[in-house]
């Protein structure tokens, strides 16, 4: 079972609680659930909306098609009334609302609607909107918001200016209504998060009285739920895979969407560890600085690094690029840091608020110079947080630094999965070469057959650390033979990690690896590929899928007898270029022969993937996916 709720309004209103509310409640049933959040990038009155999967089994992406729209106000109705093939709640006080008069919309996506209303021989208020909707087959439930309002407020004897809350609750109960479930698990979750008494009755009445009156058109059960289940967002993810992987420093400078990251890391600045040599539980703490700007965190980051401690910085797009020189001085001084790179629409400011995967290039290669720079990337938020861990470690192990990509399309979205997938009990932490009590001259950067040096940390020896290039012993020097024996040193650590990191985890295989019909992608559209692909299963059409989990090194040997043989080699992506394509042809030799790939700030959807699938096997090389609002 899978339908899609959507439920949107202008920001600030309360779009986001209110999914939450809705989603804990589903939680509470037994459902898993993925959703995305979309906004713009200003902090109130603009379209934002949330996209919300409902499943009886792991959900991994959202879907281009809406099964029930909750709206708050008109905007939202002209922005997806088209996508609806189930229901629609809305507020009758919108229902003359010209579509002129939302001064919200971009023009551009004013005409569009209006275009298409007028070829379908309609107005362009929200009544003609639904008209449309309707002679589609989709069911419209108007709701009366004020008069809830007034009602909720005569009720408990308050003014209306407090019973306001009661309008966002009236669009998530009349949802809830028509899953059929109990209506205790929707009381429950607002009990949960309104902890005020008052609020707690201003909601659970008016979500009583707005369920009474709508009978269900699903048959939703109550599902048994086995072990422990987890409700996380991208952010968090990693922010928890920090703390669980021993983070003790990390530094930020405010931007969307890394930003969410550091705070929930500077609310758990205090951790319960466990003492390795004794198993007493101890407090540890976090040290969390907002720095002046983003090269002075990645700087922050190295020298937290240098004293021995695990220490990381989390940025996007333009703060990435101002980092570069500051990760150049990580790769030359072989620091073990770590950079979460939240990928955002660029160039320049771009999109701050969109997803995007065109970065992908930028992160392999980023500051001048040739140094080894290890790049990860998650499909999903059990990889964001496993990931987080893996990143330390490797930072450690081959002292350079790692990059972890994580795009916004992640950060932003949120699932329920078994907190079993996480597998904590296989996490463990790797230091490498670390020397504990350095004797005589230390020479940091010795020279060794693998090019990863014994490490000491600040304060137990005696070492240099400069920008420019030098001896074992961190001196400066100009002298060419050192330059050649060092500047292979350093590059020969990514041979090194090449030859010990397992090919096979740096990439996952799903789906008939003997089929004719292989996909290559990465990152976050991965649960939009693999749910495409088991749809494309059920029709008779068998898929391999590769997703990348490690860029640099790249796992060249294993993707080319991945893809030897294969008919078709289609890359899905986020970007414009096709950016994997680029690195597996360097790499392998070998090139897609089609491309699915979506820019326009919106992540992949399964259905449109699907689509995109179906027409590349047909004979179409370059697939362009436009969905979302």
């Amino acid at each position: 079972m899978r339908i899609t709720w959507e439920i949107g309004g202008a920001q600030g209103t309360g779009v986001d609680t209110s999914a939450n509310i809705f989603g804990a409640a589903l939680a509470s049933a037994g459902y898993y659930i993925y959703g995305n959040r979309e906004y713009y990038s200003n902090i109130k009155g603009r379209h934002s909306y949330f996209n919300l999967t409902i499943s009886d089994r792991r959900a991994r992406s959202i879907s281009s098609t809406v099964d029930i729209l909750a709206t708050f106000d008109a905007e939202t109705v002209f922005q997806h009334f088209a996508e609806v093939k189930g229901v629609i709640i809305y507020n009758r006080g919108v229902r003359d609302t010209k579509i002129d008069r939302v001064q919200s919309m971009e023009p551009e996506i004013q005409e569009r609607i209006k275009e298409f209303l007028k070829s379908k021989g309609l107005g362009d208020t929200v009544g003609d909107a639904l008209k449309y909707a309707e002679s589609q087959g989709v069911k419209v439930i108007e709701l009366d918001y004020d008069d809830i309002v007034k009602k909720t407020a005569e009720s408990l004897g308050i003014p209306m200016s407090v019973a306001e809350r009661a309008k966002n609750t009236a669009a998530i109960a009349a949802s809830f209504a028509l899953t059929g479930l109990r209506k205790d698990f929707l009381i429950d979750a607002l009990k949960r998060t309104f902890k005020q008494e008052t609020f707690v009755k201003i909601n659970s009445l008016a979500a009583e009285n707005v369920m009474s009156g709508i009978k269900p058109m699903y048959d939703f059960k109550e599902l048994p739920k086995s072990g422990r289940r987890i409700q996380v967002d991208g952010n968090t993810a990693v922010a928890m895979g920090k703390i669980l992987g021993g983070l003790s420093f990390q530094s930020y400078y405010p931007i969307t969407p890394a930003s969410d990251e550091s705070v929930y890391i500077e609310a758990h600045q205090e951790v319960m560890s466990i003492d390795p040599d004794t198993g007493d539980k101890r407090k540890r703490p976090i040290v969390v600085v907002q720095s002046e700007d983003e090269l002075a965190a990645i700087n922050m980051a190295s020298a937290a690094a240098l004293t021995g401690v695990r220490a990381a910085t989390a940025t996007s797009g333009p703060g990435f690029s101002l980092m570069a020189e500051g990760i150049g001085w990580a790769g030359m001084n072989e620091v073990p840091v770590v950079i979460t790179y939240y990928i955002r629409g660029g160039p320049s400011t771009g999109q701050p608020t969109r997803t995007s995967q065109a970065d992908l290039l930028f992160a392999m290669h980023v500051g001048h110079g040739e140094f080894p720079r290890i790049v990860i990337a998650s499909g999903d938020h059990v990889e964001a947080f496993q990931d987080a861990i893996w990143a330390f470690n490797l930072a450690e192990k081959y002292q350079t630094p790692v990059i972890h990509l994580v795009e916004k399309a992640i950060a932003n979205a949120y699932s329920i999965f078994d907190v079993s997938e996480l597998e904590m009990d296989k996490l463990r932490a790797e230091r490498g070469k670390l020397v504990q009590t350095p004797d005589g001259e230390f020479m940091r950067f010795k020279f060794t057959d693998d090019g990863v040096s014994p490490r000491a940390v600040l304060g137990k020896a005696y070492m240099f650390y400069t920008g420019d290039e030098h001896n074992e012993l961190g001196h400066i020097t100009e002298d060419s033979e050192n330059r050649i024996k060092m500047y292979e040193k350093r590059l020969k650590k990514l041979r090194t990690a090449d030859a010990e990191i397992p090919e096979e985890s740096r990439v996952k295989v799903f789906g008939d690896q003997d089929s004719k019909i292989a996909i290559m992608t990465w990152g976050s559209p991965k649960g939009a590929v693999i749910d495409a692909v088991e749809q494309l299963e059920k029709e008779g059409v068998k898929v391999e899928v590769i997703q990348i989990r490690m860029f640099n090194p790249y796992p060249k040997n294993l993707m080319k007898k991945l893809l030897s043989g294969k008919e078709f080699i289609i890359d899905v992506e986020g970007n414009y270029e096709g950016q994997t394509g680029v690195v597996n042809k360097l790499s392998t030799g070998i090139e897609p022969t089609n491309y699915i790939l979506k820019w326009n700030g919106r992540p992949m959807t399964w259905d449109e993937v699907y689509n995109g699938i179906k027409l590349a096997l047909k004979g179409e090389r370059r697939v362009v996916l436009d969905g979302g609002a």
